[in-house]
């Protein structure tokens, strides 16, 4: 059985339920935003499920919902924003209020954020700097759950990597891909739902393959493209990590279960203006690539369909399970 919600329904509950659970209006409402957003665009694993968990690590104190950003101006074109073991999304919001000007008055500016927690879907944070008429390139590393290849013990996150580009027509091309052959959440989505998951995904803790939800969240996630894959979880965890100032993958807390204290994660951020080095043709010459790929039929740029899911969801309805919906409501306090 399913629930039907406006957008605004969904996120006036999502704001509810962080605000009962401990969080400031100021945090909930950029965390509500992006679950509602992934929700639409059909990220059923990053959208409102999460809530049940971001409500139960306020409550746990794994995650500060008071937890207020500062931002310091680190070097002219570098940002560094601390989280505070806050949530992620509120820092970000903080974070590129400023990258977007400095980049624009400098060319290029990085931003970095530590002591953080799970940023959810980073193409959203990239788009965001592209809608401003930036190029962004965006780092997240994440608790470890992927071996080096050739292993069998985690050390890094499924650690996304995410590139937005700005068109002269239309919504920026978003490419947001993890190192895993599929995102962690999509895994622990199918064990809440009771479902097998695609052989070649994950191995269970022997190292052995498995379909089982269960066990390949208790063992780890295999690379995508093999060794490819396990390069660029080792690329983001650098620069998410080590450059950010936060925690490496194997150093961070979960996001999922209640033990342990705060991910102390970290995000990383580029931000480029594209005129003084692609000229101010720029959008127009990304739009001339885009429409090459697009003439053979039955191709799609990335991001297409989360964009087309958008369009088609509009003001809503959002179909939720009732199950959500209700464990949701029961932790509003009125």
């Amino acid at each position: 059985m399913t629930v039907e919600l406006s957008l605004a329904a969904a996120h006036d509950l999502a704001v509810r339920v962080l605000s009962a659970a401990g969080a400031t209006e100021a945090n909930a409402r950029p965390v509500a935003d992006a679950v509602v957003t992934a929700q639409a665009e059909g990220i059923h694993s990053h959208g409102l499920t999460w809530l049940t968990t971001f409500a139960d690590h306020l409550e746990g104190g794994k995650v500060d919902g008071k937890a207020e950003p500062q931002v310091t101006q680190a070097a002219p074109a570098s940002l560094s924003v601390d989280a505070r073991s806050g949530f992620a999304h509120p820092a970000i919001v903080k974070g590129i209020e400023r990258l977007i000007p400095l980049a624009r008055e400098t060319g290029v500016a990085a931003l970095a954020v530590k002591n953080s927690y799970n940023c959810l879907v980073v193409g959203h944070h990239v788009r965001r700097i592209a809608e401003a008429g930036l190029v962004a390139l965006g780092f997240v590393n994440s608790p470890k759950s992927i071996a080096p290849w050739g292993g069998t013990k985690a050390v890094f996150g499924t650690n996304p990597l995410a590139f937005a580009c700005p068109r002269a027509d239309g919504a920026p091309l978003v490419v947001d891909q993890s190192s895993s052959k599929v995102a962690r959440s999509e895994i622990r989505l199918a064990q809440q739902e009771g479902r097998e998951i695609p052989l070649g995904w994950a191995l269970d803790v022997e190292g052995k393959p498995t379909t089982d939800a269960a066990a390949a969240m208790a063992g780890t996630v295999l690379p995508y493209g093999d060794y490819k894959g396990y390069g660029i979880a080792l690329m983001v965890d650098l620069m998410a990590g080590a450059m950010a100032g936060a925690r490496y993958s194997h150093q961070a807390d979960s996001f999922v279960g209640d033990d342990g204290g705060t991910p102390g994660t970290g995000q990383f951020f580029l931000a480029i203006d594209p005129g003084p080095l692609g000229g101010a043709d720029f959008t127009d010459r990304a739009d001339g690539l885009c429409s090459l790929i697009l003439d053979e039929p039955g191709v799609q740029l990335p991001g297409d369909k989360r964009l087309a899911s958008l369009e088609k969801t509009g003001d809503g309805p959002l179909s939720i399970p009732k199950a959500l919906f209700d464990n949701l409501q029961g932790r509003v306090r009125v």
